[in-house]
């Protein structure tokens, strides 16, 4: 559909133009959030060990990765080439919305909380409590209900690319971090019940969690085979890339479809090997809690067969 009037407004403001010397780069708004997030998470980490409780290193070696991949895509030169190259927005969009929601999940940054904050003390209400508050909510349980989530995952992707909401949030510098905000936001809550490492409203068995990944995976490679085989550029905001770049609208959009296309298969790649890993640790968690039960109960077993051959010789004589 055409919307060349948003793009035109887009092309002409000056913080986002390639000719004007990238003077978009490094997003301050993400910027600050990558730092305060990495401060303190490790925070959390240092609190924990000084008073001799251990948290696992690859949790806080996700987290860091899921940070900057962030960084990555919304605080370097890449984000100026994805305000006029469509593909390269569709980098942003699938690493942010797909990829560093998993990594980020994967550091159990909610577990890491409730464990380094205080409690507050009988009859008393602390941040800790408030936590706990809301991860019991009736709200958390809405928009962490599968029926909530894949809807939404979904949504954003047609709802947002084939309507003129589009160009509209990226002709300001406030809609396109406030778009950008909600595709973390939207991963995240997808991804928090399938990956099952923070405690949450949620918690479907391994079996379920799979289903829940599978049903919105499909809606991604649709969509990027929609843009792949259009025959005239989609997006207003990308229909007149500058002329210094010496690409085609058409070809750049396809572009962004293959990359929208292929990327859906990296999460579920992740996904499905975290959750393998998960369901391998519950199963030997288990196992062990088998096998010291009947360690506990061997004794009594074994008196009660003693006794039962007992009754037998007394019966026979």
């Amino acid at each position: 559909m055409d919307h060349s009037g948003h793009g035109m407004m887009h092309m002409d403001m000056p913080p986002f133009t390639l000719e004007r010397g990238l003077q978009f780069s490094g997003d301050p708004f993400f910027m600050t959030g990558c730092l305060l997030a990495l401060a303190l998470y490790g925070w959390a980490v240092v609190r924990l060990r000084r008073r001799g409780d251990a948290w696992p290193v690859g949790r806080t070696v996700a987290f860091v990765l899921g940070v900057l991949t962030v960084w990555l895509v919304m605080c370097t030169k890449l984000n100026d080439y994805g305000m006029v190259m469509f593909s390269v927005h569709m980098v942003q969009h699938m690493v942010i919305s797909m990829l560093s929601p998993i990594l980020l999940l994967l550091g159990a940054p909610v577990t890491l909380t409730l464990r380094a904050l205080p409690a507050a003390g009988r009859g008393r209400r602390g941040p800790r409590e408030w936590l706990v508050s809301l991860l019991h909510s009736r709200y958390m349980r809405v928009i962490t209900h599968p029926v909530f989530t894949i809807p939404l995952f979904i949504a954003s992707l047609y709802a947002l690319y084939f309507t003129p909401l589009f160009d509209f949030l990226m002709e300001s510098r406030t809609g396109h971090i406030a778009m950008m905000v909600h595709f973390l936001a939207v991963g995240l809550v997808f991804f928090w019940p399938i990956m099952g490492v923070d405690p949450g409203p949620h918690r479907p068995g391994y079996v379920m969690r799979m289903l829940e990944l599978f049903a919105g995976m499909p809606f991604h490679a649709f969509f990027g085979i929609a843009l792949m085989m259009a025959s005239e550029p989609m997006i207003g905001t990308y229909m007149h890339p500058p002329a210094s770049l010496g690409i085609d609208a058409l070809e750049d959009q396809q572009a962004g479809g293959g990359i929208a296309w292929a990327f859906s298969e990296i999460p579920s790649v992740v996904v499905l090997l975290a959750l393998a890993y998960q369901w391998y640790r519950s199963e030997q968690r288990q196992a062990r809690r088998s096998d010291r039960a009947a360690d506990r109960n061997g004794d009594k077993e074994l008196e009660a067969y003693n006794a039962y051959l007992a009754s037998l010789r007394s019966r026979e004589t």
